[in-house]
């Protein structure tokens, strides 16, 4: 692969700026430059890995871009400090970048900056773009020197960074959906203190749950997120249950299909004329607030919701409807292409250390992502935190029902916010579904078109 056919994809593929000619960047910290240093192709092999330290009594310092803000946040940043009490070879500099949208962008502008980290944290929509790039590195070479038992991995998460059998994404903070209800409010009406089984038993449920005031609704029965907080990841289970899907393994779109409609159809009627769900910008907030009795939201959000709600939280395994569904989400680590074999070594000595079994515990338990590692769920911490807390252990107990995402919204570009956005035309506009996903088919089928070319030339 050469240099030109690189900046080629960063150009069209990323959406850098148009006529630039930046050659791409040597890994290196985020406030410094250094000279490019040409990437490894993703189909050529590895070399093999040097030690991290490449004289005795020096040390390695490397750049880490993190993308959380609160009590993940601080999760993030106490895992850094860990690492570096427990090892003098590397030092971790973590540095916050935003959610994982400015996280991505910043990237791709350091890209042409030459100012872009060692490690990165990069969500499930983003990390297969720079890697149809060539602008993150294969790992397994790297992962071998450290000792990285990949069969340790719950396969549900690791396999999703997997082209052509080599790793490029090692999964760190991934989620899935949970159904959360606010206990209280179950009491309060009567309703048995579990999840429904079914959508349609929680339509059933649901008129008990609202609360009006004349027209208005005062605490609605469930809460939808907008499309800026990703009700196109949310809806992907849903779709499932009513047996449709967004798109085929071989990016052919399917929101036409009469299942993927029917499911529109619910959602629509769900905020409309049956009256029991509201769409809001940030559904956490509605559900802490009382404003919300249930909601599908992240086991990420399990940790801060558990402390932060005036009241006991109930979680349960997403309803069935034609049959059960359930995605993953989150985010994983990946090492930019061309940086000096000793700091992509370094890099990989921080992810080996976060994602081994003692510390993927500490970071569930810490936060509510689920533990990477199988192992992890027997240590004794583990299975002492899941008896004091059971609302974690529903989450791992539903993590080997779940599958990977369609290709429309993790792998085409923005897939996620063109589904979303159709979707705010459905619910908030009251749109006809099928109109609306004619357009949404479109729109992902053309943007797809120029990620399938350069597939081609990635994997052949």
């Amino acid at each position: 692969m050469t240099q030109q056919m690189l900046t080629r994809r960063q150009m069209l593929k990323l959406l850098l700026a148009s006529g630039s000619t930046a050659a791409l960047a040597a890994c290196g910290a985020a406030t410094t430059t250094q000279t490019p240093t040409s990437p490894p192709a993703n189909d050529e092999a590895e070399t093999g890995a040097p030690a991290v330290v490449s004289e005795p009594g020096s040390t390695v310092n490397i750049t880490y871009w993190g993308s959380f803000s609160g009590n993940l946040g601080e999760a993030e940043q106490a895992m850094v400090s860990s690492f570096n009490a427990a090892q003098s070879d590397v030092v971790v500099d973590y540095q916050f970048q935003g959610n994982y949208e400015e996280t991505a962008q910043k990237f791709t502008a350091g890209l042409q900056a030459n100012t872009i980290p060692d490690v990165i944290l990069l969500s499930d929509v983003w990390w297969f773009s720079f890697y149809v790039a060539g602008m993150i590195s294969q790992l397994d070479s790297l992962a071998q020197a450290e000792g990285v038992d990949f069969s340790d991995y719950e396969p549900a998460l690791l396999n999703e960074g997997v082209r052509q059998g080599k790793h490029f994404w090692i999964p760190f903070a991934r989620s899935t959906p949970l159904f959360y209800y606010n206990k209280e409010i179950w009491a309060e009406v009567g309703l048995p203190d579990r999840a429904p089984e079914t959508w349609a038993e929680f339509e059933e449920w649901a008129p008990q749950l609202i609360e009006r005031e004349g027209t208005t609704m005062r605490r609605a029965a469930y809460v939808h997120p907008n499309g800026a907080s990703y009700i196109a990841w949310l809806f992907q289970p849903v779709v499932w249950q009513h047996g449709g899907q967004y798109s085929t393994d071989d990016f052919t779109m399917t929101m036409t299909d009469s299942d993927t409609l029917r499911a529109a159809q619910f959602f629509q009627d769900s905020a409309r004329s049956n009256g029991w769900a509201t769409l809001v910008p940030d559904i956490n907030t509605d559900f802490i607030g009382g404003t919300a009795a249930s909601m599908m939201a992240s086991t990420g959000s399990l940790a801060g919701l558990t402390s932060n709600a005036p009241f006991d939280v109930g979680v349960g395994f997403l309803p069935k409807e034609t049959n059960f569904g359930c995605c993953t989400g989150g985010a994983g680590l990946a090492i930019p292409s061309g940086a000096p074999a000793e700091k992509q070594q370094a890099a990989m000595k921080f992810i080996a250390f976060v994602t081994n079994v003692e510390q993927a515990g500490v970071w569930a338990r810490n936060t509510g992502y689920m533990p990477v590692r199988i192992s992890t769920k027997a240590t004794p911490d583990m299975v002492n935190f899941f008896n004091e807390n059971p609302n974690f252990k529903t989450a791992v107990d539903q993590l080997p029902l779940t599958q990977a995402q369609d290709a429309a919204r993790v792998f085409v570009r923005n897939g996620d916010q063109i589904i979303g956005k159709g979707l705010e035309r459905i619910i908030i506009n009251g749109e006809d579904p099928s109109t609306v996903f004619t357009d949404v088919n479109a729109e992902l089928t053309r943007v797809a078109e120029p990620i399938l070319e350069d597939l081609r030339e990635v994997e052949g």
